[in-house]
């Protein structure tokens, strides 16, 4: 059994930040990739930030130089560092891991932004 656990999400006011974590049940050392995903009420949901097997990052342009994505391989857990937040950035956030045996998702957690 292959499982991902997203916390830390909250409601915040326009400028702060928050620190979403994803927890993983097996070994990520070997991961293809572990990505965070949002989607707004209505709308499809989109990559916001991409951590590769080698350590390489992608970004959603909006969210370039306010977020960042890590990995603590230790902890099997991956971590999204959202500073300056926009009410933009409102909505569910998702990890998802990408293993060999297929695709893993988290349940959500939820991110309000305020203005």
């Amino acid at each position: 059994q292959v499982q991902v656990v997203e916390s830390g999400g909250g409601a915040v006011q326009a400028g702060g930040s928050l620190r979403l974590s994803c927890a993983a049940s097996v070994n990520i050392f070997s991961m293809n990739s572990m990505g965070w995903y949002r989607q707004a009420p209505g709308k499809q949901r989109e990559l916001v930030a991409l951590i590769t097997r080698g350590g390489g990052t992608n970004y959603k342009d909006s969210v370039k130089g306010r977020f960042t994505i890590s990995r603590d391989n230790a902890k099997n857990t991956v971590y999204l560092q959202m500073n300056s937040l926009k009410p933009e950035d409102t909505g569910d956030y998702y990890c998802r891991l990408a293993l060999v045996s297929g695709l893993y998702w988290g349940q959500g957690t939820q991110v309000t932004v305020s203005s």
